[in-house]
């Protein structure tokens, strides 16, 4: 009799722990942001969409790598219903982002983290270039600390989207 209970119990903790792995998401922090143009948004207000948020410097060079991809990224899957949000760093000077946005004609909402809330409420970023995937129901798909593997980031975006 003991070890029948003991061994249901195991069971229950097993089915509990497996619960909590996969169901148990993550999910995107709930901040509010300003543009560079003055547009202001929030996480709440891109719920329904798949969304990148990606944590960025002007001086950092792979950030400055994974620009176009990003651009061509979000050109290719706005249509769909994702949206990329670009994270200047607290230490980024704005007429330095302000500059390379307008050069490069970025197509997507870039913020000025001045006071480094946004990056702090992301899990305390400190490293770009690092990405957040976040789903249309705001849970948190995959973190990319460095570049991405674009290969394997539009895919899960084409799954995220769905048909």
């Amino acid at each position: 009799m003991k070890k029948a209970i003991v061994a249901i119990a195991g069971v229950l903790v097993l089915a509990l722990a497996g619960y909590a792995l996969w169901f148990d998401t993550p999910r995107a922090p709930q901040v509010s942001y300003t543009s560079i143009g003055g547009q202001t948004a929030s996480t709440d207000s891109l719920k329904g969409k798949v969304v990148l948020v990606n944590f960025w410097a002007t001086s950092c060079p792979g950030c400055i790598q994974e620009m176009p991809q990003l651009k061509a990224t979000h050109e290719r899957f706005a249509p769909r219903g994702y949206e990329t949000v670009a994270v200047a760093m607290s230490y980024d000077p704005p007429h330095y982002v302000q500059a390379y946005v307008k050069d490069k004609q970025l197509p997507f909402f870039v913020v000025l983290d001045s006071q480094g809330a946004i990056a702090k409420a992301f899990g305390d970023v400190q490293l770009t270039p690092t990405s957040v995937l976040i789903g249309k129901d705001g849970t948190v798909i995959k973190r990319f600390v460095g570049v991405p593997d674009f290969t394997e980031l539009n895919g899960l975006i084409e799954k995220a989207i769905g048909a």
